[in-house]
């Protein structure tokens, strides 16, 4: 079955009458990586918990098939759509292996235990991330890294065709990264996974993405190919600042480069 099109439509969001969100529209395609980047406080993670329905918008804003994510009950999203929160310091009183399972609940009628199939799916996932070693250990003693690896694995795990993340690398140190980045990258390329990942790392961004969504004071700034997007005609305006550009020595990819502080 392919994965089902996500359609924003007029999204907006507002908290205690302040306007989170305003009227950003966006097609996102069956198995498209499109990542979401701004500046601190533009909405970015706003929109991602929108489209995984925490937050709640009008009725018909936000679209699976063309379906309203309104007319769907949470298990039946949950079986479309995966939620990959930051790990941070967030406490998860259970083991690697337990925590992964608890992304089953979709797939399970009610009074009913996991059976073989579930706790397939939660190896696998664990197996794919690279958390195997680590399956009996408490949740709350792995590093950010590790942390970030098994949130994945649960979104794996849940089997979904839909994944959102809310900047899966922030806090995680060079290697770490690398090893989010290339699963993340191998979820897409292998499983033909839909993804829509949230990153202040525009590099990041212009390296893994078929299509960029700049978001700035909650409105839409910029969307479409990378291409376009790593430029100072697009970015200077949503960021405030100019940028240095080169290309990746690999890719060819334009990509950002520091600037020397004086």
């Amino acid at each position: 079955m392919p994965a089902p099109t996500i359609t924003l439509e007029n999204v907006n969001y507002t908290i205690n009458g302040k306007p989170i969100l305003q009227g950003v529209s966006c097609d996102v395609r069956a198995g498209e990586f499109l990542s979401i980047i701004g500046p601190n406080g533009a909405g970015k993670t706003t929109l991602i918990k929108c489209i995984a329905n925490i937050y709640t918008t009008d009725n018909n804003a936000i679209k699976l098939d063309n379906q309203p994510i309104s007319k769907l009950s949470q298990k039946d999203l949950a079986k479309l759509v995966s939620y990959v929160p930051q790990a941070g310091g967030a406490n998860f009183p259970f083991s690697v292996s337990e925590f992964v399972l608890l992304s089953r609940y979709p797939h399970l009628s009610p009074f009913t235990s996991p059976n073989q199939e579930d706790f397939n799916a939660v190896r696998e996932a664990l197996i794919a991330t690279e958390t195997i070693a680590y399956e009996n250990r408490p949740m709350n003693s792995l590093s950010g890294g590790q942390k970030q690896q098994v949130l994945i694995a649960a979104a794996l795990a849940q089997q979904t065709s839909i994944v959102l993340l809310d900047e899966p690398t922030t806090f995680l140190d060079p290697k770490h990264q690398t090893d989010i980045l290339q699963l993340l990258k191998k979820m897409h390329g292998e499983r033909d996974t839909t993804i829509l990942m949230v990153t202040h790392d525009i590099n990041h961004a212009a390296l893994l993405s078929d299509r960029i969504l700049a978001l700035k004071d909650g409105k839409t700034a910029f969307l479409g190919n990378v291409s376009d997007c790593m430029n100072n005609k697009t970015l200077r305006p949503i960021y405030d600042k100019a940028f240095l550009f080169t290309d990746h020595p690999i890719s060819h990819n334009p990509i950002v480069i520091p600037e020397v502080v004086r």
